[in-house]
């Protein structure tokens, strides 16, 4: 079985929680933790799932928040497949054959 994993981001929903609306909010108190991230680094973190957050990242806004690290990420499966053994591979029914006429051009 394969599966396929993502994740949801709840940055947004614990800062409302927080009453920090605005995603400048967090600029400062990063700062304080000594994560230095521009305005617009901070509104993509707010409003897009990062693809990378680095730890000390992570545990600033964990602070700020006073959350966990599993009140932002939410992990789920996003795809499950199942591999096919040869016993349950679907059966093809066979083509049918046509009769096919041949047309030559006329005068040859």
């Amino acid at each position: 079985m394969i599966k396929k994993m993502g994740y949801q981001w709840h940055l947004r929903q614990i800062m409302a929680t927080r009453q920090m609306f605005q995603t400048t909010d967090l600029v400062g108190p990063l700062a304080e933790r000594g994560i230095t991230l521009s305005r617009e680094q901070v509104f993509r973190l707010v409003t897009q799932p990062p693809q990378r957050l680095s730890m000390d990242t992570l545990a600033a806004l964990c602070d700020i928040l006073d959350c966990q690290p599993d009140d932002l990420i939410e992990v789920r499966v996003v795809n499950e497949e199942i591999r096919k053994t040869a016993d349950e591979a679907p059966i093809r029914p066979l083509p049918t054959a046509r009769r096919t006429t041949i047309r030559r051009p006329e005068g040859l």
